[in-house]
C-alpha cells in the first residue's frame, strides 16, 4: 500500500473529510434559508431576526455534526482538552465575555434592535447585534443633536457588565425636556404663562395619554413612584429677567423637532401681544462713570 492510499485510509483523514463536507453542506442549506427569508418575507425587522435565528441554529447544527464525527477521538482527550480549554479561557477571556453580554443582552432585554442606547460612552441606536459586538450608528459628536453623524460604531457585548446602560427607548419610550424663556420685567406674566400653557398642549398633548400608559407598565414593573407627566411652568426672577422654565415630556427621537416646534410657536405668539409680552436679552446697563481728569498743556 503506498502513502497515498494509507492517507485516504486513514481513520483521522476520513473524519475530517466528512467533518468539511458537512460543514459545507450546512453552511450552504443555511445560506438559502436565509435568502428566503431576505426575498419572502417583506417586513425587514422580522427578516432580520429569522435570518439571524438560521445562522445561529446553523452554528449549533454544526458544533453537534463535529462532536458526532469526532465522539470517538473526543473521548480519549477529556483530561487534554480540560487543560487546553483553561489555557484557551485566560486568553480568550474577552471573546467570553462579549459571549456572556450576548446572552445577558438577549435573555435580560437589556436592548433590542432598533432601540437608542449609549452604550461604552457611544450614543445612537442599535442596528446590529452579534454574537461578539453590538453594532451601533452614531448620534451626536460634532452634529450635538440627536441626528446621526454617519459612523458605523462596534462595541464589545462584554460593556454590558463593565460600563452603564442607557436605553432612551425601553419601558418607557419618552423622555422629559425643558426649555427657559427670559421676559421683560413688566410684562404681562400671566397672559405669557397663558400662551406657554396653551402652546404645550398643543406641541406635546398628543404624548400625554401614551406616556401615561407607559408609565403604568413601569409602576407595575418596577418600584419607581408616579412621575408628573403633564408640562409643567415654573417662574424666577433674577437680576436681569423673569425666567420661565417649561419642562414636557417628548418621543425620544423627536427631541430637537419638539423644541424647534416650541420655540417657533412662541415667538409667533408672543409677537401678537402688542408688546405685552417681550422676549429679554442681555444688556448692560452704565451706573456710573468715573471721573475724567483732562489736562491741556501748550507746547512752547
Amino acid at each position: 500500500m503506498n502513502i497515498v492510499e494509507q492517507i485516504f485510509s486513514n481513520e483521522l483523514f476520513i473524519k475530517f473529510t466528512v467533518a468539511i463536507i458537512g460543514i459545507l453542506i450546512i453552511n450552504f442549506l443555511a445560506g438559502i434559508f436565509k435568502k428566503y427569508a431576505s426575498n419572502h418575507i417583506t417586513d425587514s425587522e422580522q427578516s432580520y431576526h429569522i435570518r439571524k435565528m438560521i445562522t445561529l441554529v446553523g452554528y449549533l447544527v454544526i458544533i453537534l455534526f463535529l462532536l458526532v464525527v469526532f465522539y470517538q477521538r473526543l473521548r480519549g482527550l477529556t483530561i487534554a482538552f480540560g487543560v487546553i480549554g483553561a489555557g484557551v479561557a485566560f486568553s480568550l477571556q474577552e471573546v467570553i465575555g462579549s459571549i456572556a453580554g450576548w446572552l445577558a443582552i438577549n435573555s435580560r432585554n437589556f436592548y433590542r434592535i432598533g432601540d437608542r442606547v449609549q452604550l461604552g460612552g457611544i450614543k445612537g441606536d442599535v442596528i446590529d447585534i452579534s454574537i461578539l459586538r453590538t453594532t451601533i450608528m452614531e448620534l451626536g459628536e460634532w452634529v450635538e443633536t440627536d441626528l446621526y453623524t454617519g459612523r458605523i460604531v462596534q462595541i464589545s457585548n462584554s460593556f454590558v457588565f463593565k460600563s452603564p446602560v442607557y436605553n432612551y427607548s425601553g419601558d418607557f419610550p419618552f423622555i422629559w425636556d425643558k426649555i427657559t424663556i427670559p421676559v421683560q420685567y413688566g410684562c404681562n406674566y400671566k397672559l405669557a404663562r397663558e400662551i406657554l400653557n396653551k402652546i404645550l398642549y398643543e406641541v406635546v398633548g398628543e404624548y400625554i395619554n401614551e406616556a401615561n400608559e407607559a408609565w403604568e407598565n413601569m409602576l407595575r414593573k418596577y418600584l419607581v413612584e408616579r412621575a408628573r407627566i403633564e408640562p409643567m411652568i415654573t417662574i424666577i426672577a433674577n437680576d436681569n429677567w423673569v425666567e420661565f422654565t417649561v419642562r414636557y415630556i417628548t418621543d425620544y427621537k423627536k427631541r430637537v423637532i419638539t423644541k424647534d416646534m416650541l420655540f417657533t410657536r412662541i415667538l409667533e405668539e408672543f409677537d401678537k401681544t402688542n408688546g405685552q409680552v417681550k422676549i429679554s436679552s442681555t444688556t448692560i446697563q452704565l451706573v456710573q462713570a468715573p471721573p475724567l481728569d483732562i489736562r491741556l498743556t501748550e507746547n512752547k
